[in-house]
């Protein structure tokens, strides 16, 4: 019986990460940009926005960026306050398993943005990288 119980439990946890959220390698219309990459358009003075909960960026964000949660405050609207459809922007959120920086870079392509950069690897990678945070 004991074994029993086991293999259910086992079979249910592969079963759970099997189904785990994995956000796309890459976006069409969007650039996927390394942390290395990202660090460069930063420097550069590009815009990042942070598109997580309001309890994630209390932890730490990147500097300066521009907070725009996509599931409450982001919108075409919102976005142009910040952004000219022309001009750089990085989105990014929590990494890997982390849907909602995909989903506002398909948002802000399917909007008319010309050059919307992908941050897969998230705040999370960016942190670890020893890259500034606030």
């Amino acid at each position: 019986m004991k074994i029993l119980a086991s293999l259910a439990a086992a079979s249910l946890l592969v079963a759970n990460v099997a189904t785990a959220e994995v956000s796309p390698a890459s976006i069409d219309g969007a650039t996927t940009v390394s942390i290395e990459a990202a660090a460069d358009l930063f420097g550069n003075g590009v815009k990042f926005i942070d598109v997580r909960k309001p309890a994630d960026v209390e932890l730490g964000r990147i500097p300066g960026a521009i907070h725009l949660d996509s599931k409450t405050t982001l919108s075409e609207e919102t976005l142009a306050e910040h952004i000219a459809k022309t001009e750089p922007v990085v989105f990014y959120c929590n990494g890997h398993s982390c849907m909602r920086s995909s989903q506002a870079t398909e948002m802000a392509v399917s909007w008319g943005y010309t050059s919307v950069h992908y941050l897969r690897d998230g705040f999370p990678e960016w942190q670890a990288s020893g890259l500034p945070v606030e």
